[in-house]
């Protein structure tokens, strides 16, 4: 992802960008399910390349707690195999009756630069986890070890994560209304065209404050308002 890109998208919202998708043909593009953990924050958005974690349902005599002791167990590696500026997205299926992770590891994709972390599941320590500086989003609380019913298989492959199909180098963006999945070959059109949209929804909620109809101001069906609006951006340096 250029460097560029990035910041355009830390300034939109995962509204705009489902828009700009939708104009695409692509509907399906938000991670359902995926809420911030500790509400709320603010700030730019989250914003960096995918890196997958897939979870099976688990079989029991193969997902006892001695498989931590593997240093290749497919969990442990994508914690500390995720790199800086990604974002690691687990296919729990859905199921937050046992966490995809918890705090301690949370904390090692934070101290490692991670950009964040989403899963369709639920993570465990979740009031730490929410107070980290990192983003994370999950569907619910989820105390239970992982190994209750996940067993880590695969990483970095193709999943699917809160009916959202992800696959590894893919842009995922992240606000406080959700996660968003960006096709890779797609980010830098979709980027710059929802910058834009941006930078008019930003003039037309001003218009709407001021009591003008969004009649023929959202969209702009009215001649006028594209005249109003390079007043208004030239006005506002925008």
């Amino acid at each position: 992802m250029k460097p560029e890109t990035r910041e355009l998208l830390r300034g939109v919202s995962t509204a705009t960008l489902c828009t700009c998708l939708f104009k695409r043909g692509l509907r399906s593009q938000m991670i359902q399910g995926a809420l911030p953990v500790g509400g709320v924050r603010g700030g730019p958005s989250m914003v960096g390349e995918a890196f997958t974690l897939r979870y099976m349902p688990a079989r029991e005599d193969l997902n006892g707690i001695e498989v931590f002791r593997d240093r290749a167990h497919p969990q442990r590696k994508a914690i500390e195999d995720c790199p800086p500026g990604a974002v690691l997205v687990i296919d729990s299926r859905k199921d937050a009756r046992a966490a995809s992770a918890g705090g301690i590891l949370v904390g090692r994709l934070q101290a490692r630069g991670v950009e964040g972390v989403v899963t369709d599941g639920g993570f465990r320590d979740a009031p730490e986890i929410g107070k980290m500086k990192m983003r994370a989003y999950h569907q619910r609380p989820s105390a239970p070890t992982n190994l209750t019913l996940h067993q880590a298989i695969d990483i970095n492959v193709p999943i699917g994560c809160g009916d959202a199909p992800v696959f590894p180098g893919d842009v995922i963006v992240g606000d406080d209304e959700g996660v968003l999945v960006i096709p890779a070959h797609m980010a830098d059109e979709i980027a710059a065209e929802a910058a834009e949209m941006t930078v008019f929804e930003d003039f037309v909620t001003e218009q709407v404050a001021n009591g003008r109809s969004i009649l023929g101001l959202y969209p702009a069906t009215d001649p006028q308002t594209p005249i109003d609006f390079a007043e208004w951006r030239k006005k506002n340096n925008r």
